[in-house]
């Protein structure tokens, strides 16, 4: 790998760059889900789950109601495993690579908590009832023995403004996702049908 002299390629470069980590970045992780983070994971409704397997890296987004993933004791956590496209693209590195991360966000929240951990899936009776949502339960469960737990500072919310209110008259300046799928495939994908017929079909198959 060529490299050059701006390049940070070692670990002595990087703390020379940053220098030592402060006391509360530190003090702050903890290896079980303390009452304060479990309160966090409970306020929660959304969730970045990240994964590795033989093809790579991945990072997908989870969200149901408020602590819609459960504390089952202070090193595990269970995340339900809803319908959705069947790409299941994080599954598929579970089985292969247990290692996981989740980052969770609350709304008007500036910290978030990010866990790591080691997961397994699981479709148990209990915990599928358990994790029901409108009388239907999860496809599996993901079970989630903790490792590492702490929580993230505010900056990066408060720098994106995340949280900010979105005006009423805002227009969409991104693509839709039909324009997407048209775009990918030479307009051969009807994406003006697929954006109609979008809504109607997500609130149908929500659960």
């Amino acid at each position: 790998m060529t490299t050059t002299p701006h390049a940070i390629d070692t670990v002595t470069k990087l703390e020379a760059l940053f220098g030592q980590a402060g006391e509360a970045s530190l003090k702050k992780e903890v290896a079980y889900l303390h009452p304060a983070y479990q309160a966090l994971i409970a306020a929660s409704p959304f969730a970045v789950l990240a994964t590795t397997g033989p093809g790579g890296l991945d990072a997908s987004p989870r969200g149901d109601p408020p602590g819609f993933v459960a504390v089952q004791d202070e090193k595990t956590l269970l995340m339900p495993e809803r319908r959705g496209n069947n790409r299941i693209d994080s599954l598929r590195n579970i089985v292969a690579d247990p290692r996981v991360a989740l980052l969770f966000l609350i709304p008007g929240v500036g910290e978030t908590l990010r866990v790591n951990g080691r997961a397994h899936i699981t479709v148990e009776p209990a915990l599928l009832e358990r994790l029901a949502m409108d009388g239907k339960p999860p496809q599996c469960v993901i079970r989630i023995t903790v490792d590492t737990v702490f929580f993230q500072c505010a900056r990066a919310i408060q720098r994106s403004k995340l949280w900010a209110p979105v005006p009423a008259d805002a227009k969409r300046e991104v693509p839709t996702p039909g324009a997407i799928l048209s775009a990918l495939t030479a307009s051969e994908f009807d994406g003006e049908t697929y954006d109609r017929e979008l809504p109607a079909r997500q609130r149908a198959t929500l659960y």
